[in-house]
């Protein structure tokens, strides 16, 4: 299967809930796509003492999620990508095509 998830926030369990989610689901040899939109591309700057996005993130990418956020939001929010790709709302629109199921955290 192939899922598609847009994160949409920076509240720091959910963006951890998001990760771990799409971390099962590689685990279970699922596709999985990241989309990170509005406060969503905060994500890589998130830092919380009870859940670890750092981590969850790092595994994500070495398991072979993918990863996106949106150029728009990230200038909006005068911030650059680190982690991953600057996106387009046209590759949202492309992975929630190419999706088996999509799911919007925020």
């Amino acid at each position: 299967m192939k899922l598609g998830i847009v994160l949409n926030t920076n509240a720091p369990e959910t963006a951890w809930n998001a990760l771990r989610l799409g971390n099962e689901a590689l685990s279970k040899g699922n596709e999985v796509s990241m989309f990170l939109l509005g406060s969503g591309v905060e994500m890589e700057n998130i830092k919380d003492e009870d859940f670890d996005i750092r981590g969850v993130l790092s595994k994500f990418s070495q398991s072979g999620g993918t990863l996106g956020a949106c150029g728009t939001c990230l200038s909006l929010r005068h911030q650059e990508a680190k982690v991953c790709p600057i996106s387009t709302m046209s590759e949202l629109v492309e992975m929630i095509t190419e999706s088996d199921r999509v799911i919007t955290l925020g």
